[in-house]
């Protein structure tokens, strides 16, 4: 039976307009970095793909090396594009990226005009796909001259293989120089990928003002901590507590450490969520990060994380309060 999109996807999906442009982006999008490559049954990956859109989520981000193994997710996603979203390629920001290390030799990976043509070239065949959306430098390259590689991404644009250019992992001031160069040849960056939560903010010491002040927005990845920010997470440093497997650091089950997550968890149940919904309510706060990615194992996470979007903003109170919980906590990823 052919799939048809939910008629009513729209009407609740909040979307947010990245910087100084014309493209709105949802404010939860699904990010294919895990669980959409030889990990995950294709049907498994059909049904998150396919939910999300019913969902509003028009926004699927990928990258070159997504998987495992790297080169999967975009082989996968372009199965399930051809299956069954082809009809809506007009309504789909499809993102890919490049600069991890991706085939042998000097041009597999960093950012040279060699590497990220090749590289796009090589996405959009596994995608099937004649252009994507978005195409971003994964990361900046200390030996290639920034100028080689933004000239690179104008290039893409002007040849009709992306509409629009992206960056991620700059800090502030690489990122003040991409944006000058970009806008100078005239393909202006549209939007920059920082890992960015209630954990790692990074971000708030100069790069969210540059993007303020040249129109660019932002999408943050791992908003949910790479799942510290998740009901389950508390019980896990529990458990590592009560018996070390060597799965986490130790810093990151202190008796402190554990009061501060319940802490959270408490803040959210007063506002009847869960500390995941809670997390990107955090992110999205104030409307200056655009758009919060995330990621997914099970269709019952992308509705979750979705509908903390109908929550009450958060109050200033409540910001506080979460500020001094936050005061020391760590950010110790598995």
């Amino acid at each position: 039976m052919p799939y048809i999109a939910n008629e009513q996807r729209y009407d609740d999906m909040s979307y947010a307009r990245s910087g100084r442009s014309g493209i709105q982006l949802p404010q939860i999008a699904l990010g294919l970095w895990q669980n959409f490559g030889g990990n995950r049954t294709l049907d498994v990956q059909e049904d998150m793909i396919l939910r999300a859109f019913d969902l509003g989520i028009n926004h699927f981000d990928l990258a070159n090396n997504y998987g495992p193994p790297p080169g999967s997710a975009e082989e996968n996603f372009g199965m399930i594009y051809h299956k069954h979203l082809r009809p809506y390629r007009d309504e789909l920001l499809i993102s890919s990226k490049a600069g991890y290390h991706m085939w042998s030799g000097p041009y597999g990976e960093w950012g040279s005009r060699k590497n990220l043509i090749a590289s796009l070239d090589q996405s959009l065949r596994r995608m099937g796909l004649d252009y994507v959306d978005i195409f971003y430098h994964h990361r900046p390259d200390p030996n290639t001259p920034l100028e080689e590689t933004m000239t690179a991404l104008d290039h893409i644009v002007r040849q009709g293989k992306a509409l629009y250019v992206g960056l991620s992992n700059y800090n502030a001031e690489q990122t003040q120089e991409a944006v000058t160069i970009l806008r100078r040849l005239g393909t202006p960056c549209l939007v920059h990928q920082p890992n960015y939560s209630m954990l790692n903010r990074w971000i708030e010491e100069g790069l969210q003002e540059v993007l303020d002040e040249q129109g660019v927005g932002s999408i943050a990845f791992c908003p949910l901590g790479r799942g510290q920010l998740t009901n389950k997470y508390v019980d896990k440093i529990k458990a590592e507590r009560n018996n070390p497997t060597g799965t986490l650091k130790k810093e990151s089950y202190t008796d402190e450490r554990i009061a501060r997550f319940e802490a959270l968890q408490a803040v959210a149940e007063r506002r009847e969520q869960t500390i995941s919904q809670l997390a990107l309510n955090w992110v999205l706060r104030s409307n200056r990060v655009t758009s919060a990615l995330i990621g997914a194992s099970r269709v019952s996470q992308i509705e979750e994380n979705v509908a903390a979007l109908k929550a009450a903003e958060l109050t200033a109170a409540e910001l506080s309060e979460i500020e001094t919980i936050l005061d020391g906590i760590g950010n110790y990823p598995w």
